[in-house]
């Protein structure tokens, strides 16, 4: 029996310079940040409005050393972690933390069977109180899950942790499977792109204007890999790398007339590919509509 309404609740970035990472996702996504070390580890929490969202640490150096690199993290709260992974290395996923205490609740560091890392996370101590609105600027959007074969890995995670496909007019197209728990739209998955090197979680920040937080991304010395990309008329996306290497994207509105300065069509709710991401390159697009309910794409 999979876990009630198991959903992404926590991030951590794992970086190789913390006071740049501060400030940059600072100016860009608005964040403040608050120090939560504990005697073995340096830890900081970023929030939005004073509600924490994601942490901040060092980079492993024995994880640099097995050429580990700056990345985003998201964690899925379950009810029983070790149920959960028991249940993952029965369907194939791996596990490279087993069940630890931690300082943000009991948590295990996975994989599912195409390699993409993801974590687990149980009693977090961060837990909100309420559900966050759909949108709500600084908050964690969207989950994109850049597989090696989408449809796999769809059926993985299903039977990990119930997660199901939202009702059929719901549906961008075919090619791109948005999924849902309890109700709740979390993301899309969908097979990679042949160049991109290797599976993984990509995650979208909610922000208020996008032109403004690329010019952000710029100015703080990260790397706008491909955007502004129109997701459904007036709300748009763009996938970065942050100025350590890590990737995340962010998506919200934009001004009218930036879009006419830019050039850019509206197209409909286009994701398109034709773009050069981080060096990657691949054709063709996506076209959707935009789906009911919460979230974006």
């Amino acid at each position: 029996m999979v876990d009630d309404i198991a959903v992404f609740a926590w991030y951590e970035l794992l970086t190789t310079d913390l006071p740049a990472a501060e400030s940059f996702y600072g100016k860009v996504v608005g964040w403040t940040a608050q120090d939560a070390s504990t005697p073995q580890f340096a830890y900081r929490v970023f929030s939005s409005d004073e509600a924490p969202v994601a942490g901040l640490m060092e980079l492993p150096l024995d994880g640099q050393k097995k050429g580990a690199t700056p990345r985003w993290v998201g964690y899925v709260a379950v009810r029983d972690i070790d149920a959960t992974v028991a249940r993952l290395k029965a369907l194939g996923g791996t596990v490279y933390v087993p069940p630890t205490d931690s300082n943000i609740g009991r948590i295990a560091v996975v994989a599912d069977p195409q390699t993409a890392t993801l974590a687990l996370v149980g009693g977090l101590t961060y837990a909100t109180a309420a559900p966050i609105e759909p949108g709500a600027c600084g908050r964690v959007g969207w989950h994109e899950l850049l597989a090696s074969e989408g449809k796999a890995a769809f059926g993985f995670y299903s039977a990990v942790f119930g997660w199901e496909k939202p009702p059929a007019e719901q549906a961008l197209l075919e090619s791109y499977q948005l999924f849902a728990a309890g109700g709740r739209m979390l993301g899309g998955m969908f097979t990679k792109f042949a160049a991109a090197p290797v599976p993984f979680w990509l995650y979208y920040f909610d922000v208020a204007d996008l032109d403004s937080a690329i010019d952000q991304v710029k100015a703080g010395g990260g790397r706008v890999a491909q955007g502004p990309i129109e997701l459904w008329d007036g709300h748009w996306a763009a996938r970065c790398i942050d100025p350590q290497g890590a990737m995340f994207a962010v998506q919200g509105p934009r001004d009218k007339a930036a879009v006419d300065r830019s050039g850019e069509a509206h197209a409909d709710a286009a994701l398109a590919w034709s773009t050069s991401w981080g060096g990657i390159s691949s054709r063709g697009q996506l076209l959707g509509k935009k789906p009911k309910g919460k979230g974006r794409p």
